[in-house]
């Protein structure tokens, strides 16, 4: 296990090329945000927008238009229930993320299964929050894309079927690569494990213990790994400095919030960008 430091960031933020465009930066599409639960897909659109994709898709319920306009002007919108009309900001994208938000009834798994069918092999697929708990009830087959897991200790334990008090380094590996997907277990020292790899962040605080914060996770990792070619050092830095910021912020304050870390997020890019 590799422990994470602020040299992870200064090896994967390069400075943006003067000859670059929005396309440069990767496209994004999120899906998410029933009618309950706007802000968890609205706080994942945003640190993707806040961390420098170029372009960012929302697929979410039809209700929520006016709050992420609102709240987030620079993404497009678009009903996460006309997936067949929709389907090219799925098909075109380099990035999609699904599940902040999501919920676990028939109509969010109707949504799931039909965003899977139009994965392509060679994209870049986050699967977080309900949608990994709809994967693991429904036994839903994974589809054939770079994936990257997010599940907290009780949704890995869903998935897996790894008691949380036996998680460990030998069966979570053994169940990654059995999965054939990059696995961020969420917990008080998050770990990544990778086919080649396995890291482990060592920043953090108990201030992020509040909601959002996995959503917000979710969206950040969207925006470094649409821009930045080596994946798994790309997730790994999104973890490290979503935590990092997190812990700086919080010398100053009792909690942290998530929209603090979005804000912030840029900020942090800019001091940590390669020189």
């Amino acid at each position: 296990m590799i422990n994470l430091s602020d040299k992870i960031l200064e090896e994967t933020i390069i400075k943006r090329p003067n000859k670059s465009y929005k396309g440069t930066f990767g496209r994004i599409t999120l899906i998410g945000g029933n009618k309950n639960f706007a802000g968890a897909i609205i706080m994942a659109s945003s640190a993707a927008v806040y961390a420098g994709a170029g372009l960012v898709t929302t697929m979410t319920d039809k209700n929520n238009k006016t709050a992420l306009n609102e709240a987030l002007p620079e993404a497009m919108y678009a009903d996460y229930k006309k997936i067949t009309d929709n389907k090219a900001l799925i098909q075109n994208a380099d990035v999609i993320v699904i599940g902040p938000g999501l919920g676990t009834n028939e109509s969010s798994e109707k949504i799931l299964r039909n965003v899977l069918k139009l994965i392509g092999k060679n994209q870049k697929l986050i699967i977080d929050g309900s949608a990994i708990t709809l994967i693991a009830k429904r036994k839903i087959k994974l589809p054939q894309a770079k994936i990257i897991l997010t599940p907290h200790q009780m949704e890995w334990q869903r998935l897996s079927g790894i008691k949380i008090d036996e998680q460990n380094y030998t069966v979570n590996k053994k169940c990654q690569e059995k999965l054939n997907a990059i696995v961020v277990l969420k917990s008080h020292r998050t770990e990544i494990y990778t086919n080649d790899k396995c890291f482990k962040n060592t920043v953090g605080t108990p201030a992020q213990a509040t909601g959002g914060m996995g959503d917000t996770l979710a969206g950040m990792i969207a925006g470094f790994i649409g821009q930045f070619k080596q994946t798994e050092q790309a997730v790994s830095a999104a973890i490290y400095m979503h935590s990092k910021i997190a812990e700086e912020l919080s010398k100053n304050q009792y909690v942290v919030l998530p929209h603090q870390i979005i804000n912030n997020i840029p900020y942090y890019m800019k001091k940590y960008q390669k020189k």
